[in-house]
């Protein structure tokens, strides 16, 4: 009998402590009153925060860490610098200006750290603000795994540009069996200009943004040139899901096979890039399939030269080994393999042996076309300042595939 009363009492204290749990920081005084974050989309995030305890507080951490893909979590810590005392108001400002801008719709999550005089400790629990562009009144539509923002035009456009993007991974699906993995957010601006407002120090030519570690697509697109902003969709979320299945931490995919397969998935290789093509065959001035490997020319007939040869690299390899061995291919590369290694385990043959098989292919089967407007729709790289005065009329994506630092 006592033995149950015992157990009983011990389950009754449990009980109660669960619903009345003793706070750390009641125990040790160390108490904190106010944690906040305001963010100025584009430019700042401010973290706020006001303390107290019995002794002096002498040290405070922010915490933080910023929502994208890795392959290892990073956590950024900021030492506080302050006037030790019993009560503390202590603020900290990301100035992006300095460190390079995040995409709308990131998310950042922070957390403080403090100790005071007695050596006592707190630890907050980790508080998500999202870093939106709160200059628009967005609306949203969801399919699947991908959201898009937009806040002009009617649904039908939002809806249109839906219908794109869904197209777009099927093709990309059918073609090679790469598939989204994780959710994804296209940013639909109005016009370019609404999109440059989004950025810090944007060039003037740029038209899209892919911060493909991120998820999230950032393009303006006018409802005059709705044609432009479809390809251009099909072509920036082909990199993200490219790079969601093959990121590690070794390796990189040859610029050929990254770029050609988002010029894959926009739908027929346009005809101011095969007058291009045509040409380059007709003078014999085709490039490597190794040199295609490193990023593309700054020059603009040797970029969009690049483009198309991509293109019809990845044409050759779907249609003459077919769609298994081109996801073969991109799991190979997630594995970190070389480029001629990947290429010899999945196809027998290394980067020089393609290029003759595709030089066989590729010069037997484009069609001559006239030179004619030689101005692509959508080229899937920044152009230096050498080539935007070409690009003047013509919105520009960029593509970020590396983090974006942290102070």
């Amino acid at each position: 009998m006592i033995k149950k009363a015992t157990i009983l009492a011990l389950v009754i204290y449990l009980f109660l402590s669960i619903l009345s749990p003793i706070s750390i920081q009641a125990q040790s005084g160390l108490t904190i009153l106010d944690s906040s974050a305001h963010a100025e989309f584009p430019s700042r995030l401010s973290f706020n925060l006001a303390a107290q305890s019995d002794v002096n507080i002498t040290d405070i951490r922010l915490c933080y860490t910023v929502d994208r893909i890795s392959h290892t979590q990073i956590t950024s810590e900021v030492y506080i610098e302050f006037v030790p005392a019993a009560t503390v108001n202590v603020s900290w400002t990301w100035d992006m200006r300095k460190t390079g801008g995040l995409p709308p719709g990131s998310g950042v999550d922070y957390w403080w750290v403090l100790e005071d005089a007695s050596g006592d400790k707190i630890k907050t629990a980790p508080s998500r603000i999202q870093f939106n562009d709160n200059r628009y009144s967005w609306r949203n539509l969801t399919e699947g795994k991908v959201t898009i923002y937009w806040y002009k035009d009617n649904d039908s456009f939002a809806r249109e540009i839906m219908l794109s993007a869904q197209q777009a991974l099927t093709r990309l699906a059918e073609g090679t069996g790469a598939e989204l993995e994780k959710p994804v957010k296209l940013y639909i601006y109005a016009n370019t200009q609404d999109l440059r407002g989004s950025m810090i120090y944007p060039q003037e030519w740029t038209g899209g943004v892919a911060f493909t570690r991120y998820g999230i697509i950032a393009i303006g697109i006018a409802s005059d040139n709705l044609s432009w902003g479809k390809r251009a969709v099909a072509h920036e979320l082909t990199h993200l899901v490219i790079h969601q299945m093959t990121l590690n931490p070794y390796n990189d995919l040859p610029t050929w096979l990254n770029e050609g397969l988002a010029m894959h998935t926009e739908g027929m290789l346009e005809l101011e890039f095969t007058a291009y093509l045509n040409k380059a065959i007709a003078e014999n001035n085709l490039i490597s399939v190794r040199s295609l490997s490193s990023p593309f020319s700054a020059y603009a007939e040797q970029s969009y030269l690049s483009y198309a040869q991509s293109y019809t690299l990845i044409d050759f390899l779907i249609s003459k080994y077919g769609r298994a061995k081109m996801l073969e291919l991109l799991l190979t590369f997630k594995q970190g393999s070389s480029y001629d290694g990947a290429l010899e385990e999945v196809y027998g043959f290394d980067m020089d042996t393609l290029d003759n098989l595709w030089q066989d292919y590729v010069t037997t089967s484009v069609q001559p076309t006239e030179e004619k407007g030689m101005l692509p729709a959508l080229i899937g790289k920044s152009p230096t300042p050498s080539t935007s005065l070409l690009l003047a009329k013509t919105p520009h994506p960029l593509h970020f595939g590396v983090c974006l630092p942290i102070p």
